[in-house]
C-alpha cells in the first residue's frame, strides 16, 4: 500500500483517482491547489504525487518544479495528469521534473499501472 497525493482542483477527476486508487489498497490524500499539494507533500512525504496542470493560482507545472527541486520533497515521484496533451506539454512537464505523464481522461487501468511502474522503480 502507498500513501499517493492527488493535486487537482476538479473534484470529479478528484474522486475518480481516489477510488481507482483506494480499490487497489492504496492510501489517498488529496489537494485541490497547486500551492495545497506543495504544502501537504512536505507535511505527509506521500510516495507519488499525481498532479493536474491547469489549475488556479500555482499551475501543476511551477507546483512540480517546486516540489522536485526542493530537498525536502524532490525524493518524491511526481506524475502529471492533465488534459493537456500536445508533445510540447509532455517535454516541459520532463523538463519540471515529472518522471510521468498521463492526459486525461485516465482509464482505471492505465493509472494504477503507471502509479505501480513509478513505485516499482
Amino acid at each position: 500500500m502507498a500513501r499517493i497525493l492527488v493535486v487537482d482542483d476538479s473534484p470529479t477527476e478528484t474522486h475518480q483517482f481516489v477510488n481507482a486508487l483506494a480499490r487497489h489498497g492504496h492510501q489517498v490524500l488529496t489537494a485541490a491547489s497547486g500551492s495545497d499539494g506543495i504544502t501537504m507533500a512536505s507535511q505527509e512525504q506521500p510516495d507519488v504525487i499525481l498532479m493536474d496542470v491547469v489549475m488556479p493560482g500555482i499551475n501543476g507545472f511551477q507546483a512540480t518544479r517546486q516540489l522536485t527541486k526542493n530537498e525536502i520533497t524532490s525524493h518524491i515521484p511526481v506524475i502529471i495528469v492533465s488534459s493537456k496533451n500536445q508533445v510540447a506539454d509532455r517535454v516541459w512537464g520532463e523538463r519540471q521534473g515529472a518522471c510521468g505523464y498521463l492526459t486525461k481522461p485516465v482509464d482505471d487501468q492505465t493509472l494504477i499501472n503507471t502509479v505501480d511502474n513509478v513505485l516499482s522503480g
